[in-house]
């Protein structure tokens, strides 16, 4: 162990800084609310997209998404029609444990499959698609498998009961809790650092159970960040006084009304053109298609050169870019306007990859979760989930008052990394 102390990171995937400020005040998680009188906590922003494969991908290596390469859980390679799922190969920065000079502890850390050589332990997050190519290094695996770890609670069991769900959820944290006990005690480490994904499945479900004490699963809902809260009090009780702890979410989240989908609005105006009921998805884009999206709302031009049957020319971009900012600016489903924000991709997005990055990305109004949706062909329609991700709202905390820098306006996600690095340098001077 470093004599000048050990960090440790906590991750709470999709909870937002008002959540975790009332749920600690409220006696929900009296562990957080014991830490947020010891430390500083603060507000700060995702990325854009908020999602958690680009989130977790900027909070791990400090950079921005067209600087680590990742935009989202499914892309398409140029030249191609091709729907293609980015993972931990695709990231194209180093993560922070691979620059660091002493041994780390890593788990669960969403898009970090399948695992690699390092100096340590790690056991990726989701998509993590088995659990032999999560585990490094390969010894460790029968000692996961006998702690019956699960990298991801079962979400589709939701669909079918929620009970269901939640009991498999508990059963998920449950074991997670216990490898990350294991891993404390039986590994030599100088960072350990755990991400808690569960809490994103459950609000994504049961946001309406938070918001509302006369919920069936309002109880529920509070007990599993209690639990959660548990496992956190169980890791600040082990810490030493000069070790560093930070805790952080990737998003915040929200409350959900509707889905409304981007491709077919692009559709219905005449920038879309396929045929939704024929399979194959977007080889079925045609040589009139002037955009296209993919998921979350991120919308590319369909470029000469840069796809198969690509028409827009590199002098008709900026009208055509033009013309889907208008466009959404002024969509409204029930009187409602669809977007909060819109930004182009210079606004957003600095790196050597941005050439890969949307052209356009659409942030969604209170309430409205923008998808892709190529198959859809109603542009709205209700969902199962009542929670959202939200671009502001996410949290950093820090234990300790002392030799703090500044948190200051403007303040994302990517910048978590140096923020650390900053605070050991403050600490350790």
């Amino acid at each position: 162990m470093s004599c000048m102390g050990r960090t440790v990171f906590i991750g709470l995937d999709g909870v937002p800084h008002g959540l975790l400020k009332r749920l600690a005040d409220d006696g929900t998680m009296p562990h957080c609310r014991r830490l947020f009188e010891i430390g500083n906590l603060h507000c700060i922003a995702s990325t854009i997209p908020d999602i958690s494969s680009v989130a977790w991908s900027s909070i791990i290596t400090g950079k921005n998404p067209a600087e680590h390469g990742i935009f989202g859980f499914v892309d398409i390679p140029i030249n191609t029609y091709r729907i293609s799922f980015p993972n931990y190969l695709s990231l194209k920065s180093k993560p922070f444990w691979e620059k660091s000079e002493g041994r780390s502890v890593i788990l669960n850390v969403p898009s970090t499959f399948p695992v690699r050589e390092m100096n340590g332990v790690h056991i990726s997050g989701f998509v993590s698609l088995d659990l032999e190519r999560s585990v490094y290094p390969p010894g460790l695996l029968s000692q996961v498998k006998a702690l019956d770890y699960k990298v991801d609670v079962d979400a589709e069991k939701a669909h079918v009961s929620m009970d269901m769900f939640l009991s498999d959820l508990d059963k998920t944290l449950t074991a997670r809790g216990k490898v990350c006990d294991h891993l404390w005690q039986h590994e030599k480490w100088d960072t350990f650092m755990i991400v808690f994904t569960g809490t994103d499945r459950l609000m994504h479900f049961l946001w309406d159970a938070y918001e509302d004490e006369e919920h069936w699963y309002y109880k529920a809902f509070r007990g599993h960040f209690s639990k959660v809260d548990a496992i956190v009090g169980s890791i600040i009780d082990r810490l030493n006084d000069n070790d560093i702890l930070v805790m952080c979410s990737d998003h915040g989240m929200e409350h959900l009304d509707k889905n409304v989908y981007v491709n077919a609005i692009l559709k219905e105006h005449g920038f879309l053109h396929y045929d939704p009921a024929l399979k194959g998805g977007f080889a079925n884009i045609d040589g009139r298609t002037k955009a296209f999206s993919l998921d979350p709302a991120r919308i590319y031009l369909n470029k000469r050169g840069k796809f198969p049957r690509g028409c827009v020319a590199p002098n008709d971009e900026e009208k055509i870019i033009e013309d889907i900012c208008e466009l959404f600016q002024r969509y409204a489903v029930g009187g409602k306007a669809v977007c909060k924000a819109i930004y182009r991709k210079k606004e957003i997005f600095h790196g050597p990859f941005i050439d890969l990055a949307p052209d356009i990305v659409l942030i969604g109004n209170e309430g409205i979760n923008l998808h892709s949706g190529l198959t859809a062909e109603n542009t709205s329609e209700e969902t199962i989930f009542s929670g959202k991700h939200t671009q502001h709202d996410a949290f950093l905390y820090v234990r300790g008052r002392d030799k703090c820098p500044s948190v200051k306006e403007g303040f994302n996600v990517s910048n978590i990394i140096g923020y650390i690095d900053s605070l050991k340098a403050e600490r350790w001077r």
